[in-house]
């Protein structure tokens, strides 16, 4: 299990709080950093052979893209609104700058095709209610087909209520074939405070015939766990603790898409969320209300 969970400060790499590779991971394309940044500090970096985003987990920066300038609005936390995105090609030079301060959130993808750097507001984000009852979330499509142009790299984030189950019924997308795309997956985790301290989420991803993980993992805020392959599926938001996730994914598809399969031995559940209604507690933060059918 110590293979695919990953607690917070153990794949530091300065200047990154979180710094998961290709390589890191054991994997070709996925991969995600954290930077932190004290007001008025600014970090620069080259993305060589990998498109990113710069998304905000709290607070607003300043993001120069081969000298073309975005300012990225942020949030004051991911339980507090949408944040607007930043994408930034391959082969590109990028200067993140905070007046106040934040952290953010870099998710990427090894890609052959360079794109146009590009600037996607809080306002354009598709934000979806999935599910129902005790299984009701809120899911910001963000860094989805059809919302942001890229090469490979697929994100979104996922909240659930303290006490509510996403990510169900568990399914899998490690096989390219019809109606099922390849993709490795990052989760990294946020979760919310109690009133005696940190809160604590649970993680589950099991194997399949040819496909051997078995990971049953409490996770606290800015621990990740890597799904290689295999069912993943549920994230549990203990009692009393909100529970945010950000997905990265990407795969060797010619095609980027989401595709995923549901295991057929937990399916018949979804058939049971006729009639009932969406938590009241979502969505999180101020914003619009949706509702969609989905996986996360």
């Amino acid at each position: 299990m110590n293979r695919y969970v990953l607690r917070k400060g153990e794949s530091s790499t300065p200047p990154f709080a979180l710094d998961i590779s290709p390589k890191s991971a054991g994997w070709k394309f996925s991969g995600l950093r954290l930077l932190e940044l004290g007001p008025g500090e600014s970090q620069s970096f080259d993305s060589v052979d990998a498109e990113i985003l710069v998304l905000s987990l709290a607070g607003s920066a300043h993001v120069d893209v081969d000298g073309e300038k975005f300012t990225l609005i942020g949030r004051d936390s991911v339980f507090n609104g949408i944040s607007d995105v930043v994408y930034v090609p391959r082969d590109a030079h990028c200067i993140i700058s905070s007046d106040n301060g934040g952290r953010f959130a870099l998710p990427s993808a090894r890609c052959e095709n360079r794109l146009a750097p590009a600037y996607l507001r809080a306002a354009d984000v598709p934000v979806e209610m999935r599910g129902a009852g005790q299984v009701s979330r809120q899911v910001n499509n963000f860094g989805v087909p059809g919302v942001l142009d890229a090469d490979r790299l697929i994100a979104c984030e996922v909240l659930t209520p303290g006490g509510n189950w996403s990510s169900y019924p568990p399914h899998k997308h490690d096989e390219e074939r019809v109606g099922e795309a390849r993709l490795e997956e990052i989760y990294y985790f946020e979760v919310a405070s109690g009133p005696q301290g940190p809160g604590i989420g649970y993680q589950r991803v099991y194997g399949h015939a040819g496909a051997d993980i078995d990971v049953t993992a409490e996770v606290r805020d800015g621990d990740v766990v890597l799904v290689p392959h295999g069912w993943h599926g549920p994230s549990i938001a203990a009692p009393g603790y909100d529970l945010y996730y950000l997905n990265v994914m990407a795969g060797p598809g010619e095609e980027r898409s989401w595709l995923i399969c549901d295991d057929p031995q937990h399916a018949w559940i979804r058939d049971t969320w006729s009639g009932q209604d969406i938590d009241s507690r979502l969505p999180f933060g101020t914003v619009p209300f949706g509702s969609g059918e989905g996986q996360r």
